[in-house]
């Protein structure tokens, strides 16, 4: 599918919930490759990841990870850190990706006790294989931009009408 992506920022938690399950109730568009299943899924793993360990990557995917991390990773965190954005098509650990057509309410259920989770956790983080280890408020704002990203591609349907 193609169409223009929403311009989609979240401070906190709270809307990153509000949305979704907006988006389950009412209905959307995709404007991308995923449906809300797969985006739900996918930022279910990623929220238990830093909390849980992340998976371990083979040798060579393990080498490339760390040279990237010394080079032009730091660079491209700070930015993303900065402007709030996720480039898109940035390449992810294809095991995050589920299929499409997956059951919705089950991959929202999902995602939402993951949200909880990350919540919960006041303890250090698991350190990324490319970015290292966070604080809590960068492991938060990391979370609530790859949400906003892939939410983004998703638009709300309401009256029959996208918004």
């Amino acid at each position: 599918m193609s169409g223009q992506q929403r311009d989609l920022t979240f401070q906190n938690f709270g809307e990153v919930r509000s949305e979704v399950e907006s988006l389950l109730r009412l209905g959307y568009k995709p404007v991308g490759k995923w449906d809300l299943a797969q985006v739900c899924n996918h930022l279910a793993d990623w929220l238990t990841f830093p909390v849980d360990g992340f998976p371990k990557a083979p040798l060579f995917i393990r080498f490339v990870l760390w040279a990237l991390s010394k080079t032009i990773a730091p660079g491209q965190f700070r930015k993303m850190l900065e402007t709030g954005k996720m480039r898109a098509g940035t390449p992810t650990i294809p095991e995050t990706v589920s299929a499409s057509g997956g059951d919705v309410a089950k991959a929202v259920d999902r995602f939402l006790k993951a949200l909880d989770r990350f919540e919960a956790h006041h303890g250090p983080y698991h350190p990324s294989p490319l970015f290292g280890s966070v604080d809590q408020e960068t492991a938060t704002r990391l979370q609530l931009i790859h949400a906003a990203h892939h939410l983004s591609f998703l638009i709300p349907v309401m009256d029959g009408q996208t918004a």
